[in-house]
């Protein structure tokens, strides 16, 4: 079982007047990210929904945990002919949108991972030239969330404020609010986070 303080983040978009008007993220938003638990070794939908479960029995919805994030290690491909983002299918035999229904039966919001380069951290499929079908799809899958990482993409602030605003606007055109927290890793996201996301980190 795991500790109820396990895992429990809070992401706080700090100057929110001037954060990214979406509609989403008025409030600093807390819930639970799988990596320092799962990593890639144990991310799946059984241990997803058993999480959904334990927030809920814990009563950590009612002090404002509400977000459960899958982190990195759910995409394995996309489509060769769509081009669409697939998850794994052993890892989410039923999809991920069967587990984003399941965690909002629970009362609760659902978030996913992605990066904004051509790779993840752990080197799964990522965003770059694939931010339209992928805000398309996360939005279809029923998805409250998206953190876009910063690993295998070019490390200076321009690149990043094109790549993250390719991001930002794919969301907005779905007309799904979608949390939309950038995980950089430079002071400099400070000045220009606002623009780009609802959150923003500014260090390691």
């Amino acid at each position: 079982m795991l500790p109820a303080w396990r895992g429990l983040l809070l992401a706080a978009g700090l100057g929110l007047a001037a954060a990214l008007d979406n509609g989403a993220a008025r409030l600093p938003y807390m819930g639970y990210n799988t990596w320092y638990d799962f990593e890639c070794d144990n991310i799946n939908a059984t241990n997803a929904m058993a999480l959904a479960d334990r927030m809920v029995s814990l009563g950590l919805d009612k002090l404002g945990y509400k977000y459960l994030n899958l982190d990195d290690c759910w995409a394995v491909g996309r489509d060769n002919n769509t081009r669409v983002i697939q998850e794994d299918s052993k890892a989410f035999p039923q999809g991920m949108k069967a587990l984003a229904d399941y965690v909002h039966s629970k009362g609760l919001l659902f978030g996913i991972y992605t990066d904004r380069g051509t790779a993840t951290c752990a080197g799964r499929p990522g965003s770059s030239g694939f931010e339209d079908v992928d805000a398309q799809t996360y939005a279809a899958w029923g998805v409250d969330l998206v953190k876009e990482d910063s690993c295998n993409a070019p490390d200076d602030l321009p690149t990043a404020q094109v790549q993250y605003g390719k991001m930002r606007d794919a969301l907005n055109r779905t007309g799904r609010p979608m949390v939309f927290n950038l995980c950089g890793w430079h002071p400099w996201y400070a000045q220009i986070g606002g623009a780009l996301a609802n959150s923003w980190r500014i260090n390691g």
